[in-house]
């Protein structure tokens, strides 16, 4: 029997005496023990005082680093929870979306630290912004990780991915963790913390593990401290609600199950890809994980003249799935949860039946594959409902299982509004290839949907899933969905840390930030900075080069040479007459080939390669007979791999007069010391 334990202060707790026996929801036999005591304080301070400020002394792309080690640790060793993964009443397709999903997403979010965050402790949220007319006073919004912890209530779907996809961006941020998965699939939960634990990779106190009921926990948290939670509007409404969470304003992100709906489009005639999609997915959308999805299609929106073909190709494709034990490879299907959901998708279903027929899955009468009907097995159901203006426990019930209904639509406004009825969903889905329809029935539906998946034909090879959230867009939604977001890339980080507003002047701004600002000190170096090794140099660095004067000459060589012709650059009288130039003028891009032969040291040495160029903005017409030198500043610098670091220089062009006539910033790739 499985015994999985809580993981407090660094020391493993097994089960108590009032621990929870789980059951196989295939066989209905004892499977674990499940439920410790735990110190709630300790877990907290131990959190707080060890964990926090050993992440917070970590930079970003540390912590990125490693959370690519755990992905390819967890990676290693996926078969062990494979192993597991049935006992879930999951098939082993399930468990992928699960435990390989999970191990993405870790990498995913290793990946977006690296590209998008700073090589630092200190995120700048936006540009530099100028307080004072003669920029010595400016603002900057930074976001530093807050100095609590980040407390995870997981539903028991999805054991690895609910916990993985919540520690990422947390950890990311430098947020330690307390795990806290649903106990009826706990010990799968259990078992890949514990190969997060044996690692080694993370500092100590960076997790922790709560298996059973988390106590005081809630009543124990603070203005610091982020609770996000998955599951049912209920149990949110429940834990929104606790004193000290309101006291103290402490963020809580409630991802929760939605009635997400599917629109087949007016346009999409039975011959067509679009219907075949919608077909395809709607099936894989009821019986994956056999229903037990917080993004599955609960409503399926048709053509009012089609509901009745969608209906048949529907029926005829749910009676193939075949549902049984989830260890056979055969079966597509496997079983609930546990027999309390099959009970609660039970009761629920009947709700949805007062108001719709079910047209397929009778729950007395089905055929299984090697297993019991009477443990927690369910055929897919479908019910169908010709009025959905009158209904209202279509739009307000949800049977988590394998459970979806069919409603006829008039038009784009009407699905829309049908749509919307659901009171705010994680997703809604639109398979049409007509684009108009597609933008009415998205601006109708936007504001009540955390995501919409819009597939088509010309998608349909790439396009990842209804159901699939992604790590790098939001997962979440408005009013029943929770209100939150999770993961969303870089904006999921951002949910454990504090932006501050920072005011001051350039020198102590860009000291503060790590990156150089305009107006900050200019450190003038030993030598050329292309002559530098990466380490070598420093933040501040600058080369103001001499200047060189633009003739007509040049701009003349220069439109032959690369084909650009334009007016503004050739015809004096056509010139004169654009509000915006004098005469004619200098091409942009001749002025940034300019600027490089001004700055660019030639021999070999630290500098590898031009990698990219961003911010680029021309200020001021250049005219022959101007002069242009260039300032260059070492601004940023980030450590890439082990034989070279990337830094980004601040370039500014200005004419004779000191007039700013260009800037933008310069990507190279530099080399380190030896």
């Amino acid at each position: 029997m499985l015994k999985p334990e809580s993981y407090q202060a660094g020391r493993w707790i097994g089960p108590g005496m009032a621990a929870q026996v789980l059951r196989s929801p295939v066989t209905g036999e004892e499977i674990a023990q499940a439920g410790s005591a735990i110190d709630a304080q300790a877990m907290l301070d131990h959190g707080r005082g060890v964990g926090g400020p050993a992440l917070r002394a970590l930079g970003f792309h540390d912590r990125a680093r490693m959370l690519k080690a755990l992905g390819q640790y967890l990676d290693a060793r996926k078969e062990a929870l494979y192993a597991l993964n049935p006992l879930t009443g999951a098939t082993r397709r399930d468990g992928w979306i699960d435990i390989d999903g999970g191990i993405l997403t870790l990498f995913a979010f290793a990946s977006k630290g690296r590209r998008e965050m700073p090589d630092g402790q200190v995120y700048l949220d936006g540009g530099a912004e100028g307080l004072s007319r003669d920029g010595d006073f400016i603002g900057q919004h930074i976001a530093t990780p807050l100095r609590g912890v980040g407390v995870h209530i997981n539903a028991f779907n999805f054991p690895v991915w609910g916990m993985l996809e919540k520690l990422a961006p947390c950890l990311l941020a430098g947020v330690p963790a307390i795990v806290k998965p649903a106990t009826q699939t706990s010990f799968l939960a259990e078992a890949a913390f514990r190969m997060i634990v044996e690692s080694g990779i993370l500092p100590e106190g960076a997790v922790q593990l709560i298996v059973g009921g988390t106590g005081d926990l809630l009543d124990r948290l603070g203005a610091q401290d982020v609770v996000s939670f998955t599951g049912s509007a209920q149990t949110a409404l429940k834990l929104r609600q606790n004193p000290a969470l309101v006291r103290n304003s402490t963020r809580f992100i409630a991802e929760q199950d939605s009635l997400n709906a599917a629109i087949l489009g007016a346009d999409a005639t039975p011959d067509s890809v679009e219907f075949s999609l919608f077909v395809k997915e709607a099936v894989a959308e009821i019986t994956t994980k056999a229903g037990q999805k917080c993004t599955a299609m609960r409503r399926l929106l048709v053509p009012a003249p089609r509901a009745d073909t969608v209906t048949e190709a529907l029926v005829e494709a749910l009676r193939k799935v075949p549902v049984g034990d989830p260890a056979d490879k055969a079966v597509r299907m496997g079983a609930l949860v546990s027999l309390a959901q099959k009970r609660d998708v039970l009761e629920k279903a009947a709700r949805i039946g007062a108001e719709a027929r079910r047209v397929t899955g009778d729950p007395d009468r089905f055929d299984l594959l090697g297993a019991d009907p009477a443990q927690a097995f369910l055929p897919p159901m479908l019910f169908r409902c010709d009025d959905p203006d009158a209904a209202r426990a279509l739009h307000e019930v949800e049977a988590f299982g394998p459970v979806s209904t069919v409603m006829p639509y008039r038009d784009a406004a009407h699905a829309a509004a049908l749509v919307n009825r659901g009171g705010g969903s994680l997703v809604a889905s639109l398979f049409s290839h007509d684009p108009d329809f597609a933008r009415t029935v998205a601006l109708e539906t936007a504001a009540w949907h955390g995501r919409l998946y819009l597939n088509d034909r010309d998608s349909a090879a790439g396009a990842t899933g209804h159901g699939a959230p992604l790590p790098m867009l939001v997962h979440g939604g408005p009013g029943r969905a929770g209100g939150g977001e999770e993961m969303g890339g870089i904006r999921g980080v951002m949910h454990y840390m504090q932006r501050t507003a920072v005011q001051g002047s350039p020198r102590m701004i860009a000291a503060l930030t790590g990156q150089w600002a305009p107006g900050a000190p200019e450190v003038k170096g030993p030598e050329h900075p292309f002559r530098r090794s990466f380490e070598d140099l420093q933040i501040g660095e600058t080369l103001w080069t001499g200047s060189r004067t633009i003739t007509l000459e040049d701009i003349e060589h220069f439109a032959h040479f690369t084909g650009d012709t334009f007016y503004a650059h050739m015809d004096q009288a056509a010139a004169e007459a654009n509000p915006f130039f004098p005469g004619r003028v200098a091409h942009g891009y001749l002025l940034l080939s300019f600027a490089a032969g001004l700055f660019v040291q030639p021999d070999p040495g630290p500098v590898l390669a031009n990698t990219g160029l961003n911010g680029l903005a021309f200020k001021k017409p250049v005219s022959p007979g101007d002069a242009i030198r260039v300032r260059l500043t070492c601004a940023r610098k980030t450590r890439r791999t082990g034989e070279y670091g990337e830094v980004a220089w601040a370039v500014l062009l200005v004419n004779q007069d000191a007039e700013p006539v260009a800037e933008y910033e310069l990507l190279t790739m530099v080399s380190y010391r030896g």
